[in-house]
């Protein structure tokens, strides 16, 4: 398994040794590219960030993707965790299936309400790869000693491309606060972004070495949405921006021929 922030769509790759990992047995090739960005991430901002634990509440975001599924699945390591997942409604039946106690469609509802109706103080933790004005709903949510872990802005993106007023109307209502303001909230904001951990190997092979032991125990597996040839990116780039997917969107190379 590899880990690398660029350069992969491609048949032959150079990486360090350092941050290639053995893929444990039992495991095919299209989990173990599932596997390394999309857990690695959601455990530490769960676990090493959220510092999740037994009773809470969790709201994720996106919960039908590659973050969100493995989130839900680390979070049912955790007894007795109630999850929130945001998703469009013909993803629910498959989030209920996966343990989100409560699927919200997005296009339809207001979210933040959806949450208060069920639990009026609102959650423990709140992940948001969406940014903007989406994350001070996500922090408002947010129960004193709540934690709000930020690792994307995907508002910045509209449909199928890249809208200039969506991205200046996001970047306009990011949201900012002060250590004063959060002294007086009794709250907590977290960022994280993967791609910023090159040097920190032996933190992320630690985190690898945990996610390996839970596959190989049957409690988490990456959840495959779909195989695309190289040839074919366009159409699997197009389905994720649409959201039409659920769990990961993998693109390999074209068999090779036999001779």
């Amino acid at each position: 398994m590899v880990l690398a922030r660029s350069g992969l769509w491609q048949e032959v790759v150079n990486v360090p040794a350092s941050q290639t990992f053995l893929m444990p047995e039992g495991m095919s090739f299209e989990e173990a590219a599932a596997l390394l960005v999309n857990y690695i991430t959601a455990y530490m901002i769960l676990f090493d960030f959220g510092n999740l634990r037994p009773n809470q509440s969790v709201l994720i975001h996106m919960a039908a993707g590659g973050v969100g599924t493995a989130a839900i699945q680390l979070c049912k390591t955790v007894e007795n965790v109630t999850i929130f997942g945001t998703a469009s409604a013909s993803k629910h039946d498959s989030l209920k299936e996966s343990g989100v106690a409560y699927p919200i469609d997005y296009r339809t509802m207001d979210y933040a309400e959806e949450v208060r109706k069920i639990s009026p103080k609102g959650v423990d933790i709140v992940l948001d790869p969406l940014g903007g004005s989406d994350t001070s709903k996500a922090f408002n949510l947010l129960k004193p000693m709540g934690k709000l872990i930020t690792y994307g802005v995907a508002n910045l993106l509209t449909g199928q491309k890249k809208n200039l007023m969506a991205m200046a109307k996001t970047w306009w209502n990011q949201f900012s606060i002060n250590a004063l303001q959060l002294l007086h909230h009794n709250k907590a904001v977290c960022g994280y972004h993967l791609g910023y951990m090159d040097e920190e190997f032996e933190l992320v092979g630690g985190v690898v070495a945990k996610l390996v032991n839970l596959y190989s125990q049957g409690k988490i597996k990456p959840k495959i949405d779909s195989v695309w040839p190289f040839d074919q990116v366009a159409d699997a780039m197009r389905q994720m921006q649409e959201k039409k997917n659920v769990g990961k969107v993998i693109l390999v190379p074209e068999p090779r021929k036999e001779n």
